[in-house]
């Protein structure tokens, strides 16, 4: 089996989740829905919650531009191949539609089949569980560069918390690919049509990235809307055990699971490695400002975003430019402040609850600084005293060294003094109180 890794940018920018972004501005561009075979209607601009949608988002992942800065497969696309990705569900429903994304290919994306079913075990599906998926009653759809397409529902059993797997086949070349590129799940990749295929074995290759797809949504009459968690590396769980869930929302999920039992939002993550607020950089994706109306306010059921972003804004003020990096802004507090304050004013212009969390400890971090320190301090306090936000989650304190606060808890630390572990993002997760979300 050969495995695809990205390569190109030092691990060490990679664990620190280096902010980029592409220089596309397909944040505004519109999300297609397939008719005829070729992308036709428009994906609503508003919330779903708020349009009275029957659909509640269950996973998703924000979509990114390729660069040939990092080494993936992403670069040079896909041609007669089938991509299987492993996503995972928060909640469940006796319905599912999946969204594909083209959102910053660069030349219209032909899809031949497109299936989904359970995973059993890696690229092994459950038999019997493998439906067909259609774009206006097609099995191919043809999605323009800068769009999206959403599928036709699927009449289809989904538990809460389960791994699903969505087998993309692509008759072309596809051209760079849009994709997610820290998945912290292995996905796999077959030569030819194999979108049907229960057995794992033609799908020798596997891939770290999510590839064509942002997005599952699923049809819940008890569910009680989604809640997106917005941010960067530390959100995308980066340093997390690889196919494990283990990410602060996936944690978050389970507690209002127990709690709530069916009648539990959805709770879905969208963030980017090293995003920032307030730039882009070619990389890891356009900047949260930039991104918010795609990645929150189009989200099916939305009715709360969590926002945990700036700790990149803060450490590559600091730093040289890497190539990924650019630009290095030397931005202030302040400048982050303010950009929180634009979040906020989109959430509340769309009806959402928008709640703040603090900024993690990151002494030790390779863009660690006191000046940066002085920055993360200026503005947790901040979030903390504002009253700017609907509710505040000390998500610091939660990962904190008890004895001195700049650091992680060595019980939390991933190793890179930047990001959590498991136990770390399950502390994470423990800290918000439930009460915020119901």
């Amino acid at each position: 089996m050969t495995c695809l890794s990205w390569s190109g940018v030092p691990r060490r920018w990679l664990l620190l989740g280096l902010t980029c972004a592409a220089l596309l501005t397909a944040s505004g561009a519109a999300a297609l829905l397939a008719g005829t075979g070729s992308a036709a209607a428009a994906r609503p601009a508003a919330a779903a919650a708020a349009s009275g949608s029957p659909w509640d988002a269950s996973w998703t992942a924000s979509p990114q531009a390729p660069t040939t800065v990092i080494s993936n497969p992403a670069n040079a696309g896909f041609n007669d191949q089938t991509i299987r990705n492993i996503v995972f569900t928060s909640i469940g429903g006796n319905e599912l539609r999946i969204r594909l994304s083209n959102t910053f290919g660069t030349t219209a994306l032909h899809v031949g089949r497109v299936t989904v079913g359970i995973e059993l075990t890696a690229a092994q599906l459950v038999p019997g569980t493998v439906h067909p998926v259609t774009f206006g009653g097609r099995a191919a759809v043809t999605i323009p560069d800068g769009a999206e397409a959403t599928s036709d529902p699927v009449s289809m059993a989904v538990t809460p918390d389960e791994d699903l797997a969505v087998s993309v086949y692509v008759p072309v070349a596809t051209g760079p690919a849009t994709y997610h590129l820290t998945a912290q799940q292995t996905n796999y990749v077959a030569s030819g049509n194999h979108a049907f295929d229960v057995s794992p074995a033609t799908y020798t290759t596997t891939a770290p990235s999510w590839y064509l797809l942002d997005g599952v949504d699923v049809r819940n009459a008890r569910a009680a809307g989604s809640v997106v968690a917005f941010g960067d590396s530390i959100t995308d769980g980066a340093n997390s055990q690889v196919g494990a869930n283990d990410r602060w929302p996936n944690y978050l999920f389970r507690r209002l699971q127990a709690a709530l039992g069916a009648a539990a939002p959805s709770v879905i993550d969208e963030g980017i490695s090293g995003n920032r607020v307030l730039n882009d950089s070619p990389c890891f994706g356009v900047s949260a400002l930039a991104r918010f109306d795609r990645d929150v306010l189009s989200q099916s059921g939305v009715k709360d975003v969590i926002v945990l972003e700036g700790i990149n804004d803060i450490g590559f003020s600091q730093t040289p430019n890497t190539g990924c990096s650019v630009p290095n802004t030397n931005v202030t507090a302040a400048q982050i402040e303010q950009g929180y304050e634009q979040l906020i004013a989109m959430a509340h212009a769309h009806g959402l609850k928008i709640f703040g969390g603090t900024l993690t400890p990151f002494r030790g971090a390779g863009y660690w600084s006191g000046m940066a320190e002085a920055k993360r301090e200026a503005v947790n306090n901040w979030i903390e005293t504002s009253r700017a936000f609907d509710g505040v989650i000390d998500f610091a304190k939660a990962v904190a060294d008890p004895f001195n606060p700049q650091y992680f808890d060595p019980a939390y630390n991933s190793g890179d003094n930047l990001h959590p572990n498991d136990a770390g993002y399950q502390a994470m997760a423990s800290a918000i109180n439930l009460a915020l979300l119901k």
